[in-house]
């Protein structure tokens, strides 16, 4: 399906366990490369709350092509509008 995020949670066991499957059921290398599995950037999460930010913050990453770096280590302008966005409906 033409959708613009796809991720999963769980541990690298169980994504690979079930890249496996789907690749059994025919899934293409290119189709898994768009699943986010392991969800969530980094950003050594605990509770619950931690883990819906680590993957809010991955989802607009991936929206926005952003460095994923953090503010202060990056250079260039926070907001440059020579860059093109892609935009979700």
């Amino acid at each position: 399906m033409p959708v613009a995020y796809v991720g999963a949670m769980g541990s690298r066991r169980t994504c690979a366990e079930r890249a496996d499957r789907l690749r059994a059921e025919g899934v293409t290398e290119q189709e898994l490369d768009w699943l986010h599995a392991p969800i969530g950037l980094d950003i050594d999460a605990r509770t619950p709350e931690e883990t819906a930010v680590a993957i809010a913050a991955e989802i607009i990453a991936a929206r926005g092509g952003g460095s994923r770096m953090p503010l202060r280590s990056v250079t260039t302008a926070i907001h440059d509008p020579r860059v093109p966005r892609l935009r979700y409906p």
